[in-house]
């Protein structure tokens, strides 16, 4: 197994489980305990997790994981729901689009798409969609979030004050039929906030290892949300307290 897929193994056991132990990893991922001691240095290093005597743990409660190692997660599941969101997008559209991987799947799907305006604060989107003369892009600007790759701020939400949207595409870390919509950073749900109060139609994207979990800052509670497109995980005892709130559940 390569090095980076054994670090986004090691990053989401952690995430899931709070702590992680060496023989444990090493059972897991059949490789050497000391192979996994160098990982897990390596990671603490960086920030993304706290090494412990034997082992490892998050060091904070949900953790919230830089976009380049959550890319991977949950990958058909993603790919499912853009297809169904993107299937909601009219032709002539302005599309707001916040980041995070399953929003970042729905743009490359809109990207073999022309006629339509896509707003958006993340740039690895306008990265990918700036190459596509048949998509008009318009980047909102702000302070950046390394963990995420958006431009958020008092400066995003005033621009997105001057423009009208037909639909956004919000992606979130958690989301309960009580909590509503929820995210790692403040600063960040209020410019998804923003991205809400411009659109006449708010859609929130997420697989099922955000429902029924809950972060740190509110988004908004889902009677905001018009629909929610996730995959076909979600039970029916979670689809129905969420229905009761107000979105309309589509499934992928």
């Amino acid at each position: 197994m390569l090095k980076a897929d054994r670090t986004v193994r090691i990053l989401d056991h952690v995430a899931t489980e709070g702590s992680a132990d060496v023989h444990a990893l090493a059972d897991l991922l059949g490789v050497s305990g000391a192979t996994i001691r160098r990982d897990l240095q390596a990671l603490h290093e960086q920030g993304l997790l706290q090494r412990t005597r034997g082992g490892a743990v998050t060091g904070a409660v949900n953790l919230e994981l830089p976009l380049r190692h959550r890319a991977g997660r949950q990958q058909a599941e993603k790919r499912r729901i853009a297809l169904a969101a993107a299937r909601l997008v009219p032709d002539g559209a302005v599309v707001g689009m916040t980041g995070g991987t399953t929003v970042t799947e729905i743009a490359r799907v809109l990207a073999e798409r022309s006629g339509i305006t896509v707003v958006t604060n993340a740039v690895n989107i306008a990265a990918d969609l700036i190459v596509r003369p048949d998509i008009r892009l318009v980047v909102v600007g702000g302070n950046a979030r390394t963990a995420s790759y958006e431009l958020v701020g008092p400066a995003a939400e005033r621009m997105l004050a001057q423009y009208h949207l037909d639909i956004a595409f919000i992606g979130v870390d958690g989301l309960t039929a009580t909590e509503g919509c929820t995210t790692h950073d403040e600063m960040e749900a209020h410019t998804d906030r923003a991205f809400l109060r411009s659109s006449a139609r708010s859609v929130v994207v997420a697989d099922n290892t955000k429902i029924g979990r809950v972060t740190f800052a509110e988004i908004c509670p889902l009677a905001d949300v018009d629909d929610l497109v996730t995959d076909d995980a979600l039970d029916a005892a979670q689809e129905s307290a969420i229905t009761a709130r107000g979105p309309r559940v589509l499934r992928a």
